[in-house]
């Protein structure tokens, strides 16, 4: 997950109360619309519909919380990558980072892997800001990190738990800020997840000077003392450098490593956020939410030439 890319609630959806409504222009920012009488103690907490901005990512919440199918999908995902462990280690020509240089044959075998939607589920977060009308902080965002309650992605702990195995180290390299490491690691030990054997495995953002939120210096910083077996995360700049670029430039990307998916690179779902959204958006995140709303409909496509 790239921490630098607006949360769940940031970036603001009507263009779904616009095409419920049946409307075609965009509208501006309703307030939250009350669907019973709020002086009555029996209400849920839900008896008041979020506005336009907090239901944003409600189906995208929905679907990671409840489907059978994301379940299925992150399970085949990591039981692949799982298979691939095998065959990665026996061949010694074998790396998946892009910053692995020549004569890493005789160096420890590792994996890097992302945290927020990859190995750990913060989809409460993303339910909590809905349930509140409320916007992605970063204040709001470490109070759910230290709780350290987000649960595993379905099959990460299988995975990480064969790797050190087999004698794999785990790299945790994630976009959470460094003053969040204490918490970050707390909570993956209480979920589990194996303690490795380097000195640290957990690599945050701002760790180290050099460490900015693009990953490929820590990326280089793994492949430099181990061989880098499998990368896995829910967004290309977990993979490569991909920050600031068009979708075309994007696709052609992902079309150009197409051998890797699968095999080397395993990506997992996140219609919440990511670079993707950047991606649409163009500039546009600091321009009124009709703006947003515009550039998001008009990259619909509703048919192919």
């Amino acid at each position: 997950m790239n921490r630098q890319i607006p949360r769940p609630g940031q970036l603001i959806v009507i263009a779904l109360a616009a095409i419920q409504a049946g409307c075609a222009s965009v509208p501006s920012v309703e307030p939250a619309t009350p669907v019973s009488d709020p002086a009555d103690e029996s209400a849920s907490e839900w008896d008041f519909l979020p506005s336009p901005s907090a239901m944003a990512v409600l189906d995208a919440t929905l679907w990671l919380q409840t489907s059978a199918e994301y379940v299925a999908m992150s399970r085949q995902t990591w039981a692949a990558a799982k298979r691939m462990l095998t065959e990665a280690l026996a061949d010694t020509t074998w790396s998946a980072a892009l910053e692995q240089r020549q004569g890493a044959a005789e160096l420890p075998p590792a994996v890097i892997v992302d945290v927020d939607e990859t190995v750990l589920d913060n989809s409460p977060y993303a339910a909590r800001l809905i349930e509140r009308d409320d916007s992605f902080t970063e204040t709001s965002w470490t109070v759910w990190v230290e709780e350290a309650k987000a649960r595993p992605v379905p099959g990460a702990l299988e995975f990480v738990r064969a790797a050190r195995e087999l004698g794999v180290e785990v790299f945790y390299v994630t976009n959470r800020l460094a003053n969040l490491e204490e918490a970050t690691r707390r909570n993956l030990d209480a979920m589990g997840f194996p303690q490795g054997a380097a000195d640290d495995v957990h690599l945050l953002l701002e760790e180290r000077e050099a460490w900015g939120s693009d990953k490929t210096s820590r990326r280089e910083w793994v492949a430099e003392r181990y061989r880098v077996l499998l990368l896995a995360g829910d967004d290309l700049n977990d993979f490569l450098p991909a920050r600031g670029l068009s979708i075309d430039h994007r696709a052609e990307l992902t079309e150009r490593h197409e051998d890797k998916w699968g095999t080397r690179w395993f990506v997992f779902a996140n219609p919440t956020y990511g670079s993707w959204v950047s991606a649409v958006l163009d500039g546009l995140e600091s321009r009124s939410s009709a703006d947003v709303n515009r550039r998001k409909l008009e990259s619909l496509e509703p048919r192919w030439d």
